[in-house]
């Protein structure tokens, strides 16, 4: 394919752009496709990204650029979540320097993702960012790096991490319809056009996968699940339907029968059962509870995979309960019988093992304990000490139902003295609704002469509650709830 010349685009003053007009298509440009462009991910194949419609090769600029560690997380993919995260570049100067760049467009075919092979469930879900990594791949399963998980207070839709148990469901908006019934209510059908005729409501809130952190439980001993780091929690804005104010309207109250609401998605298994769970009543009826049945995520419509075009928000509770792309709410008696209520998502004794677990003894997993984590610097990282002699840590702590954090302490000497960390982003909202992450920085003094140092951070939240030192007493056979102190070795470098 032809390749347009930096000087032609002087010729023609492409690159002279405007923020309205960067990255449009540019019909004399030859056109790529995103699996074309993910092969262009090393400075040895070239280093080339998307921006809009437009895909551009960097490869010359990386080394200039005083973020290339960050740029080269793009490479292959879109640049467009970092530039959410580094809003610096949301200039014309940028995007004037970018256009210089442009070798063609993005085929628009691709970025819908049509991909057909009727063999493959999986054939049809969506093309995913390269940052992304994953733990498994069918189905899709992924996190963003720990290191530019922290550098937002707001987790960008594209690198926020992807939970998924079965294919993403493609779902036709013209004909989608979300079913309610249930004890004490005649069924209703809402279309996303009756959803957003009602009352549009915001809340900011984390979502924490119940299995962040697994792959240090597995060091004590092994569990099933995937093998996740610390990066499986993400924090967005949601904009939706408030759940209680639906329920309301259909004569839902606390006195109603039903002491659960049951959400079923529209993903399923060759087998035909749909992904389900379930929630208290209680929570899903009170005002400060804040649930919210979601159809936008940080301005934006939900992506595929994060439950278009309509997904449940517990706040505060574990991810597994956030239903994606909901398809039913039923009133009930009873917990959802699906299997990832009744069977997975519950915690147990770690003498439990496989030949004596049961499952029925146990409650299902609702509210998450109060959890933080090192993201930068990252475990085995050579680090160089600033020039007061310090070490630069960052990370993030949330605790679910609501409670604040209220401290962070880091210590490098195995907690013989501690250091209180500074917030540098937590929101506004106090105890009880309070259902953001913080994020923390902390500069701390490492021991004399060492080579390397083990960092170690715990939480508080505004219940007082903190998390254990180590994982060995809270091991489980499934690998979640997994809040021990977080430990992050690095080597010490000393500047030349």
């Amino acid at each position: 394919m032809m390749i347009l010349k930096e000087e032609n685009y002087h010729k023609r003053n492409v690159y002279a752009v405007e923020l309205e007009t960067a990255g449009r298509a540019i019909p004399t440009l030859p056109t790529y496709s995103i699996s074309e462009v993910s092969k262009h991910s090393s400075k040895e194949a070239g280093i080339w990204v998307i921006y809009k419609d437009g895909v551009y090769d960097i490869s010359e600029f990386v080394d200039k650029h005083p973020g290339g560690d960050k740029i080269m997380m793009a490479a292959g993919g879109s640049v467009e979540p970092f530039w959410m995260i580094y809003g610096v570049h949301k200039n014309p100067d940028v995007f004037s320097m970018l256009e210089k760049y442009r070798i063609g467009n993005l085929d628009s075919m691709e970025v819908e993702g049509k991909v057909e092979n009727v063999l493959d469930p999986y054939s049809n879900d969506p093309i995913r960012h390269p940052a992304l990594r994953p733990c498994s791949s069918k189905p899709y399963n992924a996190e963003p790096p720990p290191d530019l998980l922290v550098d937002s207070f707001i987790t960008p839709q594209e690198i926020f991490y992807v939970r998924n148990h079965l294919p993403v469901p493609e779902v036709d908006l013209e004909s989608y319809e979300l079913e309610i019934s249930g004890v004490g209510i005649k069924d209703k059908t809402f279309s996303m056009e009756n959803l957003k005729n009602l009352p549009k409501h915001s809340i900011t809130a984390s979502i924490q996968c119940a299995g962040n952190r697994r792959s240090e439980m597995s060091k004590i001993k092994a569990v099933k699940g995937l093998e996740w780091g610390p990066a499986v929690i993400g924090n967005a804005v949601w904009s939706g339907v408030r759940l209680c104010d639906l329920l309301a309207a259909l004569g839902v109250t606390g006195n109603v029968e039903g002491k659960h609401v049951q959400f079923e998605g529209l993903d399923y298994d060759p087998s035909g059962s749909y992904y389900g769970s379930s929630i208290p009543l209680y929570k899903a009826l009170d005002k400060r509870g804040d649930v919210l049945l979601a159809y936008e995520m940080n301005g934006q419509p939900l992506s595929r995979d994060h439950g278009f075009p309509l997904r449940v928000v517990v706040p505060g509770v574990v991810g597994a309960r956030n239903v994606k792309w909901l398809s039913k709410i039923i009133i009930s008696e009873e917990e959802s019988t699906s299997h990832w209520q009744q069977n997975d998502y519950k915690g147990f004794c770690p003498s439990v093992d496989w030949d004596t677990v049961d499952f029925s003894k146990a409650p299902a997993i609702q509210e998450l304990p109060v959890i933080s984590a090192i993201c930068n610097p990252l475990p085995g990282q050579n680090v160089y000490l600033n020039d007061d002699g310090k070490l630069s840590v960052k990370g993030y702590a949330w605790s679910g139902g609501g409670r604040k954090v209220v401290r962070v302490d880091v210590t490098v000497d195995e907690g013989k003295t501690w250091t209180v960390a500074e917030f540098s982003d937590q929101g506004e909202a106090e105890h009880s609704r309070h259902w953001s992450w913080t994020l923390w920085q902390a500069e701390i003094s490492a021991p004399p002469g060492s080579d390397s140092v083990e960092i170690w951070a715990k939480a508080v939240d505004s219940s007082y509650n903190t998390q254990p030192e180590s994982f060995s007493n809270i091991w489980n056979l499934r690998g979640v709830l997994g809040n021990a102190y977080h430990r992050v070795k690095v080597n010490i470098k000393k500047r030349k």
